[in-house]
């Protein structure tokens, strides 16, 4: 399952379902999909995902193998895309939306 996200003036984005949810949590929200986080608490939302993924640690990118291939990238890496997201929503004081 893909779950995308939505704010106005900024481009959706797809994180899988397993990921999102794991995301949705550490911003303090139950994981239910679809949902929303209105405008005003988008701020408080990315304040604790962000405090959640640096007390997370752990690699910061790809582990690569012997071979040349990435065997794990971070939480923290792919949150990315989303925390890009929060700050848009948070710098137009727009809803953010998944479904």
């Amino acid at each position: 399952m893909l779950v995308t996200f939505s704010t106005a003036r900024y481009s959706d984005i797809m994180l899988f379902g397993d990921v999102a949810k794991q995301l949705l949590h550490l911003m303090g929200h139950s994981g239910t999909i679809p949902g929303a986080i209105l405008a005003a608490d988008v701020p408080h939302a990315l304040q604790r995902l962000q405090r959640a993924l640096e007390s997370a640690g752990g690699p910061d990118g790809a582990e690569p193998t012997g071979d040349g291939e990435a065997r794990h990238i971070s939480l923290k890496q792919r949150a990315l895309p989303l925390v890009e997201l929060l700050q848009s929503a948070v710098t137009n004081q727009s809803d953010v939306t998944w479904k």
